[in-house]
């Protein structure tokens, strides 16, 4: 059955957005040894805030709206300081290919959260499914044993600020624009680059290269922000969303290229399990939709 030109055209919006994100992941950390964490973070908070706050007051929305003191999006915002916190670290002290890797199992964390907050209907084949996944997690970071880095522990609590900003995200007011929570999201970047500051190596003046690369990153990330959205309003959900395991192809290959990453045997089975059940995973949802 072939698909609709709509969800082809989300599918498209989705493989720019994770190639976008990508991106934006290499831009920090190739600044990761020139330019302090907090500063990066700061200034991808500010200068998103604004061009979403325009685009948002372009479309004649409040910035403001009373829906934004709901409690779900309070929670969001600290759930985007956790996970600017814990993203930005695993960029600087981690190869790129480990961090795409592990954060692949995002959706299946987000699912067994659901289940858990929302009651949503989870049935035993896709329980396994987040089993195998999360063992996949664990077999990269293999914690206990040889080659186990505390600083990959990073990852997890990007992982989990994500997965804690997904859920937050389905409990919103449906009255919010995505455009409103994406202005929110962006400006808990700025508190997030405060905090990371306080504790962390004072601002410094960047050169030409690494404004150009902070530039990179910023225009990569909002352009990543606005086509996952627009993926997820063109296309069916259940089409589109596997995509999104795209973002750890793009991962491997610009850790491949750029850092000259070769993980390990081990990774590579651990990779192969998130992906798998992932991907099991959003198909038995897209089955379950249909019924």
């Amino acid at each position: 059955m072939p698909l609709a030109s709509d969800n082809l055209r989300g599918i498209a919006l989705m493989l720019l957005a994770m190639a976008t994100f990508a991106l934006g992941d290499v831009g920090i950390k190739l600044l990761s040894g020139a330019v302090p964490p907090g500063q990066i973070m700061g200034t991808m908070g500010i200068v998103g805030t604004i061009v979403f706050a325009i685009w948002t007051r372009a479309r004649g929305l409040p910035l403001l709206p009373r829906a934004i003191w709901h409690p779900a999006i309070a929670l969001r915002f600290v759930a985007e300081i956790m996970a600017g916190v814990g993203m930005v670290l695993s960029l600087t002290l981690n190869p790129l290919s480990l961090v795409t890797a592990i954060l692949q199992a995002g959706p299946l964390v987000v699912t067994m959260g659901a289940a858990y907050v929302f009651g949503e209907q989870v049935g035993p084949r896709r329980w396994l499914s987040i089993f195998v996944g999360l063992s996949g997690v664990l077999i990269i970071l293999r914690p206990g044993f040889e080659g186990f880095s505390p600083q990959a522990l990073w990852i997890i609590v990007a992982l989990m600020g994500l997965s804690i900003r997904d859920l937050a995200t389905r409990a919103a007011p449906a009255s919010l624009d995505n455009l409103q929570v994406a202005t929110i999201g962006f400006f808990a970047l700025v508190p997030t680059g405060a905090l990371l500051i306080a504790f962390g190596t004072p601002p410094l003046w960047p050169t030409i290269g690494d404004w150009a690369t902070l530039g990179l990153a910023i225009f990569a990330t909002i352009a990543g922000y606005y086509a996952i959205t627009a993926a997820m309003r063109v296309g069916d959900i259940s089409a589109v969303t596997p995509f999104r395991y795209s973002r750890l192809v793009f991962g491997l290959v610009l850790g491949l290229i750029i850092f000259h990453e070769r993980p390990d045997a081990l990774s590579y089975v651990g990779t192969a399990l998130i992906l798998a059940a992932g991907l099991y995973s959003a198909w038995r949802e897209r089955l379950h939709s249909r019924r």
